[in-house]
């Protein structure tokens, strides 16, 4: 809402008008102090909502992550995968015990 300078004018003029330039600056000082009061009170409002929705988000963001933890520690395909990387590993031979070994080999 934007008011051009005529129309403060005119506003101005009949405040003047109507409480008589006596009452003016009480006028003024109790429409600052309301004015810092809703401020205040919006502020609690903003407050007090920011808390009651940050509340249920981080909950939620909790809840996700311990279902992506259990679903990492719960993994079948990683279990499968690792069985078949261990059954097709050569079987390990100890060269000292072989005697049919001609690498080099200190005895």
């Amino acid at each position: 809402m934007e008011l051009s300078i005529g129309e403060m004018l005119l506003i101005a003029v009949a405040i003047v008008v109507l409480f008589g330039p006596d009452k003016l600056p009480q006028i003024a000082r109790d429409l600052g102090q309301g004015v810092r009061k809703m401020r205040g009170a919006m502020e609690d409002v903003k407050t007090e909502i920011l808390k009651e929705t940050d509340n249920p988000v981080s909950e939620i963001k909790r809840e996700i992550d311990k279902v992506k933890q259990a679903a990492q520690d719960y993994n079948p395909l990683a279990e499968s995968a690792q069985k078949t990387a261990l059954d097709n590993e050569p079987p390990k031979v100890n060269l000292a015990d072989n005697d049919d070994y001609t690498g080099p080999v200190s005895r």
